[in-house]
């Protein structure tokens, strides 16, 4: 079973010892939970739960892309959010990031986040 690294400086450099992601016999990639880093000053960006939101996509953009694939081939993902009252609005930005298709989710309310995040995701897209 083959695996590749994959890594891309449009999304930020891991914080601890993981990839941004790695790819499975050219088929499947995993990403590692991206929380709203600035790729160049791994600083977080935004302060509300939908800024966070949309800069997370944009950091799974990032690595989808460079892995050769798309937000359009995501199959599942795990939202992690500090308070379950932030629901709603990161699921807003989640359906518009994701609206092609409704991959399966689970969502968890967890007690703190790298960097004080508000919200953490990770994502299985397939490779085609």
């Amino acid at each position: 079973m083959p695996l590749q690294v994959i890594f891309t400086d449009n999304a930020p450099v891991p914080i601890g010892p993981y990839s941004q992601a790695i790819l499975v016999d050219k088929k499947l990639l995993f990403l590692a939970g991206q929380i709203s880093l600035d790729p160049k000053s791994n600083q977080i960006v935004g302060t509300t739960i939908q800024e966070q939101t949309e800069q997370i996509f944009n950091n799974i953009e990032a690595i989808l892309t460079a892995a050769g694939t798309s937000l359009e081939k995501v199959v599942k993902t795990t939202v992690y959010l500090t308070n379950m009252d932030n629901f709603q609005a990161m699921n807003e930005v989640y359906e518009k990031r994701l609206r092609h298709i409704a991959p399966a989710r689970t969502t968890l309310e967890v007690s703190r986040l790298p960097k004080g995040a508000l919200v953490e995701i990770e994502v299985l897209a397939v490779i085609e």
